[in-house]
């Protein structure tokens, strides 16, 4: 089925943020090294990145690296920041190619010193594209994010810059990670799996969400334009009644 043919261009959602899980299960599956999963993930990377430009997406969040797969065993997180390295130095004129800006959001100054410096050129290098934001969550985890933005407001207080009855939602939004970011409308996760992994808690308070059994070394951009045709395909009430959304 072509989904894309069907999508309505002036519905798709503004930002969409996918949690890219199952590439160790992908691996197994084929009997490969766990490894092998992460690289063939990278494919995948660049297949959903081109797609979502193609539909117009302005923001597109990967959950790459959490906080707790820093746990994860150490062979594993080594080819992982090896592998790291290279995509991001070898996927550059790429992104400049298709006018793909890369941000990242996570505790950064945790990765290995040439992972950091890596990302930090690339940002540098594509800081002036004016198509899809590519947003890497590396080192993340939403609940630290939400600490280290509290911490943030609570010295702001104490230096009296910031008043208590000034915070509220507005205010939090630009002490997070993502504060020049919009929440996102769309969360996919892949892999049959269904929990958030401590992924945005906060912006996804309105998120649609969107599970899909595919390991994501599978997942295509075909793959996310069925999301997105799924999503346009809901009402999307916040809180009001269907009656009070169709007057």
């Amino acid at each position: 089925m072509d989904f894309k043919s069907q999508l309505n261009i002036n519905e798709v959602p503004n930002h969409i943020a996918i949690i890219m899980d199952g590439n160790g299960r992908w691996a197994k599956s084929h009997n490969k090294p766990r490894v092998f999963g992460h690289k063939k993930g990278v494919v995948s990377v660049r297949n959903v990145v081109e797609g979502a430009g193609e539909i117009g997406v302005k923001y597109l969040t990967l959950y790459a690296f959490s906080t707790e797969n820093w746990n994860r065993p150490k062979v594993e997180v080594a080819a992982l920041m090896q592998l790291l390295v290279a995509t991001i130095s070898n996927e550059v004129s790429s992104l400049n190619k298709n006018n793909v800006r890369l941000l990242t959001i996570g505790d950064l100054k945790s990765l290995p010193g040439n992972c950091e410096r890596e990302l930090e050129k690339a940002k540098e290098k594509t800081k002036n594209n004016t198509g899809l934001s590519l947003v890497l969550a590396l080192s993340y985890s939403s609940k630290s994010e939400i600490v280290r933005a509290v911490k943030k407001i609570a010295n702001d207080v104490v230096k009296n810059e910031v008043k208590i009855d000034a915070i509220n939602d507005n205010l939090i939004n630009d002490y997070l990670d993502t504060a020049n970011v919009p929440s996102p409308e769309l969360l996919i996760r892949t892999s049959g799996e269904y929990r958030l992994s401590n992924f945005l808690l906060w912006q996804i308070a309105y998120s649609e969400l969107y599970f899909t059994n595919k390991y994501w070394p599978d997942f295509t951009k075909e793959d996310l334009f069925e999301a997105v045709f799924d999503y346009q395909n809901r009402e999307r009430r916040f809180g009001l009644t269907s009656e009070q959304i169709k007057n």
